[in-house]
């Protein structure tokens, strides 16, 4: 690895956003941020999960003040018929919402936050995914959310797992939908001054909790 080079940092527990980057060649290290998402309370999409994500990313930044790195924080959530879903509490509340989404259309907010600690310097962009959702039965529905996938999705629903039989298509970024936008992280690492080929060449960061 390059001295000028810095650490990816991924301010996430979420294997699916693990499973993007290293499927394309970025090896994070994963620093949880345990940040309260409760605290935030916004009713606009786009404001959430950006200071969400900033928030994340600013939490696990604390513990790399001294070191040469760039932190990624993301958030997502579904916004449907006026309002917004994170992760459903209950099989209930799953339930529920795919009955109310079934054959209708819903949009994916993901914010992703990048900080480059050397250089203090924060980028925050928005990405959003037009996702359309099949008109399943509700014996479906009670059998997807009985696999207990959906209940760690923001909307409900995992498109890189059981709940691609579910969406009939999608407009926009299929990376957003599972929870970070590559292409957007490649522009927001390019706004910093570095290639997202640049860290093809790491080797894998022993991952820390």
């Amino acid at each position: 690895m390059s001295a000028s080079l810095p650490s990816f940092i991924l301010a996430s527990a979420s294997p699916a956003r693990r499973r993007l980057l290293e499927i394309a060649g970025i090896y994070p290290t994963i620093c949880k941020s345990d940040f309260d998402e409760s605290s935030v309370q916004i009713e606009d999409p786009v404001e959430l999960v950006n200071t969400l994500a900033i928030n994340k990313a600013k939490v696990v930044k604390n513990s790399y003040l001294n070191h040469h790195a760039v932190i990624l924080g993301c958030d997502s959530v579904l916004s449907f018929a006026k309002k917004i879903y994170g992760k459903p509490e209950s099989p209930d509340v799953a339930i529920a919402r795919w009955q109310s989404m079934r054959g209708q259309v819903g949009l994916l907010y993901t914010g992703h936050s990048l900080i480059d600690v050397a250089n203090d310097k924060t980028i925050t962009r928005c990405a959003i995914t037009k996702v359309y959702f099949a008109n399943i039965s509700d014996r479906t529905i009670r059998e997807y959310v009985a696999t207990q996938e959906p209940l760690n999705c923001a909307g409900s629903f995992a498109l890189e797992g059981k709940g691609s039989f579910f969406i009939d298509k999608i407009e926009g970024c299929h990376s957003n939908v599972i929870g970070l936008s590559m292409p957007l992280l490649a522009v927001m690492l390019n706004e910093l001054g570095y290639s997202v080929t640049d860290f093809w060449t790491q080797t894998q960061i022993s991952s820390t909790n």
